[in-house]
């Protein structure tokens, strides 16, 4: 399978001050509101269908010819920022613009939720239904070309998690990445194989030797030598069967989104090179797969690590930690002004968490602040967790410099924030996102699938601070 970037469909219109049918955003107050100041059939309508303004809820209002006078769209008691994606399904093709009135949380947000409202994932499809999408109209001061890089990198990391591990082994992620490099003009290089023990990347070489597809680390640097150095880190493990602590077949069913975090970081890439930012990006994505085989690396191993310190294996199933260990110390070597790496790290995250909110880590405060500022701001939730020095001694090995996990049924989420500090030293500004990168359930332009998480945060984060 070839994986292309797939672009968003024609989805916007500017603002040319031609008609276009109305959408009025509502909650249940102001629908109450409104039945109290409107008459005639589209009150006797609205009643006719119970619309109740619940989150998501539409109702097409039909004028005396039979066509269509307006849209009303149901927001929830909270006014759910992105319900507009609700309507590109349920439209006729045209021209639709908001009324005025519209929250501003759900203004400010419009154009992005009709992009994720036209999101379908068909590559597996014999005959894929064509769709003519209504289109929304837009201020003539909208930034298109910000908004289509940003609805691009949501398509391709969903795109990229939804595709199945037999698509998307360590080989394609390789050739995505060296695609994304090409496109844009940037270096590549990839280290393969029993290369990554000659060239001291001993840790993502023991967690993909087990599989038929060799293990990677693939890099790539793109703009100026002497800019602001950004440098991204994904977790690609492609399928993670847990190793010799293998899963059970509920745990496995979703394996294939543990490249989420590499899917990320990829994506949130192609966004700042295709803004043109003027940073010294570079990208790093450890791809493996997490198999089980006769050279399958073992509970109570020790291995080595780029860093130099020993690490003794408690279970083979919390790999992930391991291969950003080995890409956290070479990226470290640089001391770059920015490192966020990305990850499905844990499970004690979603405990936490929950599967819609991201918990972050860093000792950069205020990093910290304006991160967590972003995510409020735009409607992508993070959240952080602190690196609790305390628990430090729950990753005390007796036979090895630090033990890869913690004994403790607790903080699991924490724990492994604090053994992938221990790989980082110069770099002040590192932050680690334990993402989840999937929908559990269907919402309203998030259908269930791969997701997109924090990547609209950390992109607004790195235009503001180095743009």
């Amino acid at each position: 399978m070839v994986f292309s970037h797939r672009e968003p469909q024609a989805i916007y219109l500017v603002d040319k001050g031609k008609p276009a049918c109305l959408i009025r955003c509502m909650t249940p107050r102001d629908f109450a509101a409104w039945k109290d100041a409107e008459s005639g059939a589209s009150l006797a309508w609205a009643e006719t269908t119970n619309f109740a303004a619940s989150a998501g809820e539409v109702l097409l209002l039909p004028d005396s010819a039979g066509g269509l006078s307006g849209v009303l769209l149901g927001l929830g008691t909270q006014a759910d920022a992105m319900a507009l994606a609700a309507l590109p399904a349920k439209l006729p093709p045209g021209a639709y613009r908001l009324a005025d009135g519209a929250p501003a949380a759900v203004a400010d947000n419009a154009a992005l939720a009709w992009a994720l409202g036209c999101y379908r994932f068909t590559t597996y499809k014999s005959s894929p239904k064509a769709i003519e999408w209504p289109q929304l109209v837009v201020s003539k001061d909208t930034d298109l070309a910000r908004l289509e890089r940003l609805n691009r990198a949501i398509y391709m990391t969903r795109d990229l998690i939804n595709i199945p591990a037999a698509d998307m082994g360590p080989e394609a992620l390789h050739q995505v990445v060296e695609d994304l490099a090409k496109t844009h003009k940037a270096s590549f290089s990839a280290i393969v194989g029993d290369e990554l023990l000659a060239q001291n990347y001993p840790l993502i070489h023991a967690v993909g030797r087990a599989a038929m597809q060799a293990p990677r680390l693939l890099d790539v640097r793109w703009g100026r030598a002497d800019a602001p150095r950004v440098t991204l880190v994904g977790k690609g493990v492609c399928f993670d069967t847990g190793g010799l602590n293998l899963k059970p077949g509920n745990y496995m069913e979703l394996m294939k989104k543990d490249m989420g975090g590499a899917a990320i970081a990829i994506a949130l890439a192609d966004a700042l090179m295709s803004a043109g930012l003027d940073i010294q990006l570079r990208l790093l994505v450890g791809a493996v797969e997490n198999a089980i085989g006769p050279d399958a690396f073992r509970p109570g191993d020790v291995l080595p690590s780029r860093k130099g310190l020993s690490v003794e294996i408690g279970n083979t199933d919390a790999e992930g930690r391991l291969i950003l260990a080995d890409m956290l110390a070479e990226a470290d070597g640089e001391n770059p002004d920015l490192m966020i790496d990305f990850a499905t790290l844990t499970g004690a995250a979603r405990v936490a968490m929950g599967p819609e909110v991201v918990p972050f880590y860093t000792h950069d405060d205020a990093l910290a602040m304006a991160v967590q500022q972003r995510s409020h701001e735009i409607h992508d939730p993070m959240w952080r967790l602190p690196l609790w020095a305390g628990y430090q001694g729950w990753l005390d090995s007796q036979i090895a410099d630090v033990n890869h996990i913690s004994n403790s049924p607790m903080a699991g989420s924490i724990t492994a924030a604090l053994f992938l500090s221990k790989f980082v030293e110069p770099t002040t500004s590192w932050m680690h996102c334990d993402v989840y990168a999937w929908n559990v359930k269907p919402r309203v332009g998030r259908p269930v699938g791969g997701e997109a998480q924090a990547l609209r945060s950390i992109y607004t984060y790195v235009e503001e601070k180095f743009g």
